[in-house]
Parts: structure tokens; sequence; C-alpha cells
């Protein structure tokens, strides 16, 4: 029995396989980023669709293209074009019904039903071969879905008419942390009692498993699962809100009626996703930050946020702020520089600093933690080892947190990319032969 492991998520998405044999491997795509040739192979797929118009003949037809080569669309962007990303967020969120691209009317299970098809037409497995189609799947999906009280219902209803929409077989939806459970526990010689934390981009997840080998066979029982909204997007968002809004015009002022006022804060609150920066495209918006432009104490910062949204460098300043706060997982200070269009921001940022502001993250991280372990029936000394995955598991205030509660030689540290997807193929290969 073979089974198929998808991790679908908020930045990044991977699959893999589980042979016959019980080995794993990896599936990879064509890396069309500007930075590498055509001929190298990424084992992650950037969770974002790109759409352009081209008109043949007087006919316009739309085409689409996701992951890396959605990426370098978007950093060379066309009048006639339009960027999506981040859309595992939406799934528990009513707010979200359809939405237009270009005159066409999109469900979100439709636009995440096209990502899942790209992701699995373009990829290949180690030998070559492609998605086969005889195969258990399991995919993965959050324990608690992103955004303000999220319909979790509704979400999974989504997530499994995405799948049918790609055209695939209806997948198990597995909680992700489950399955970083089964990689970590695969070489397990005795009994464990393990707290599984998956940190993705839109949430952070938590699994208390107990696993045991019996007649040389792996068996897991679930013991409880939480989880919290918050991740890798918050941390960025972090940033941005300390560092660079200050930067576009935050806390700046304009006359009004002889009155100074600040300038309105929902121009900044759209930094809160980088995608949102789109919205403020609408005509209205600009009229409105060019009026307070012309009377504002400092104009020349609201010219520069003018100049990002204009040009659509959402997605170019996000990554100069993952850059830095990749730089602060290893070193206590990291410099930030972005330098485009004539809009140039520089600062130096201090570790000390960006753990003061992501600490009531920290908190909630810890306390949906707590509620895991306690729905276990357990405290922190009944856990024999702590499994962390995800890129935000290398932030030092995240390793620290687990450290101190439960001792550096229990926590382990998988591959932050690739243990949910390898894990999900095993799960869907051990119920496939169950």
């Amino acid at each position: 029995m073979r089974g198929i492991g998808i991790d679908f998520g908020t930045t990044n998405s991977v699959i893999a396989m589980a042979d016959d044999a019980g080995q794993v491997h990896a599936m990879s795509w064509p890396s069309c980023l500007a930075s590498a040739p055509l001929q190298e192979q990424t084992s992650t797929y950037r969770t974002a669709l790109a759409f352009r118009t081209k008109t043949t003949d007087g006919l316009r037809t739309i085409q689409s293209c996701g992951g890396p080569q959605a990426i370098a669309w978007a950093l060379d962007p066309t009048d006639n074009q339009r960027f999506v990303q981040s859309i595992k967020t939406h799934l528990g969120s009513h707010a979200f019904k359809e939405t237009r691209i270009f005159g066409r009317k999109q469900t979100l299970e439709q636009i995440i039903g096209l990502f899942l098809h790209h992701l699995v037409s373009e990829g290949v497995l180690s030998d070559g071969a492609k998605f086969p189609s005889d195969v258990s799947i399991a995919a993965g999906r959050p324990v608690v879905f992103a955004g303000d009280r999220p319909d979790e219902a509704l979400a999974v209803s989504r997530l499994q008419n995405a799948y049918t929409n790609a055209g695939l077989p209806s997948p198990e939806l597995v909680y992700e942390p489950l399955g970083a459970a089964y990689w970590y526990a695969r070489d397990l010689k005795h009994q464990q009692t393990v707290l599984v934390a998956d940190f993705g981009g839109g949430t952070s997840d938590f699994s208390v498993m107990r696993f045991d080998r019996k007649n040389g066979r792996l068996t897991a029982e679930s013991l409880a699962h939480d989880g919290v909204g918050i991740a890798g997007d918050t941390f960025d968002y972090r940033i941005i809100d300390n560092v660079v809004s200050p930067k576009l015009g935050k806390n700046a002022r304009y006359r009004s009626f002889q009155k100074m006022l600040p300038v309105p804060q929902h121009f900044f609150a759209a930094f809160s996703r980088w995608h949102q920066l789109s919205w403020l495209k609408g005509s209205k918006t600009l009229s409105d930050l060019d009026d307070i432009t012309d009377s504002a104490d400092e104009p020349e910062k609201l010219i520069a946020l003018r100049c990002i949204i204009d040009n659509d460098l959402g997605l170019e300043l996000y990554t100069a702020i993952t850059a830095a706060k990749m730089q602060l997982s290893t070193s206590p200070t990291a410099d930030f520089t972005f330098d485009r269009l004539g809009v140039t921001m520089k600062a130096r940022i201090q570790r000390s600093d960006f753990e003061r502001w992501i600490a009531g993250d920290i908190s909630e991280i810890n306390a949906a933690m707590d509620r895991a372990i306690h729905s276990a029936g357990l405290d922190d000394h009944a856990i024999d080892a702590v499994f962390l995955t995800g890129g935000t598991s290398y932030v030092p205030a995240v390793k620290s947190l687990f450290a101190t509660r439960f001792g550096p030689e229990k926590i382990h540290i998988g591959n932050a990319f690739q243990s949910v997807a390898s894990g999900l193929a095993l799960v869907a290969r051990d119920r496939a032969a169950a």
C-alpha cells in the first residue's frame, strides 16, 4: 500500500508519498525564482496564485499559475494581473464568500481547488513519476483555523470541496501536528508521550500523542489537540508595525479644519497581511491619502506609502521583513533594508526589542499549549518528548519557551517544511493497510 500526504499551508505547501516499504519521498517542483536557474527544483511550493489576462484575436482569456511561477509574476507585475496568497486563512470566515478575478466570480473553494490543481499537476516524485492516482490521501488541517471566531464546520466543508474541485479523490483530513507526530515517532522502540507543536504561517497547533511499538507495529493514541491563530505571519506584522509603518507615516499628523489630526490607522492596518495592500488601491482611498499628504507634517513618508501601494511592492517589502526575522534567529541584531523605486528604508532591529513586541503572542501560544496538555489529563512532567516543526520553531523566544518548560534534553526539532507532509503520508499508508 502507498499513501500520499498533502500539507496545504498558509505560506508553503508540500506533498510526500510513503511507498510499499514505508520509505517517504518528497515531491518537488521546478523553481522559477529569478535567483535560481530554471532547472533547479524546490521541495516546497509557495501557496500563491497569479492571474493574467491575454487577448488573442479579440478573445480574452485568463491565465493562471501557482507556486514559484506565481511569485515570479508578482515580482514582475503587469497592469492586467491579480496576485492571491494566504488563501488558507479565509477558510473559516463567513465574510469571504466570493471574489471577482477579471470580472469572473470565484468562490474560495474554486480558488483553493485551482491552487491544489497546480500543486499536484506540476510536481514530480524523486523517480520522476507524477502524482499517482491509486493511493490513499491524508490531507492536513489545522487544529484551530485562522481568523476571528472561525467556523470549523464551514472551513472543513470548504477544504473538502476544494479537493473535489481540484479533481482529487476525497482525502481524509488529519490534524497537521498529528502528521508531524507520526514522522517523529517512526523509529521509536518504546512507549512515549509526545507533545507536538506545529508552527505554520497562520496558526500554531498542538497535539499530545502516546506512541507504542507492539509486535513491530507503531500504535498511536491521540490524547488532546489545541491551537491558536498566531504564528509566523503575526511575528512579521510586529516588525512591520514597529519598524516599517512609522517610516511610512504612522504617527504622522495632518491638518483638517485648523486642527492637527493623526493619519488614519486603516492605512497601516492593511500591513497585517501584506497582500491586503491591494485593497488600498481603490480610487477613493488613494484620493483620501493624497488629500492627507497635502497637509501632513511629514508628507515624504506618505508619498513613500503611496509608491508602495501604487507599485504593488508588498511582496518585496515582506520578503525583506522575513529576511530580517530569520537573521534574528541566529544573531542578536538584524539589518532591515528596503530600496525600491525611490523608497529607501533601513533599520537595525534588536532581538530584545523583537521579543518584547511578540511577548503577548508567545503568551497566547503558551496558553494553547497549556490547554492541550491539561485536556490530555497530564502535566509537564508526563511529557517524555517535545517535537517542534515549522519555520517559527526556530525563533529563539519560541525555542526558549519549550526548553524552559520541559528541559532542553526533551526538545527535538524536525524539518521545518517536510515533517508534516511526510508524517501524513505515513498516516495515509497505515490507514489504507488497516
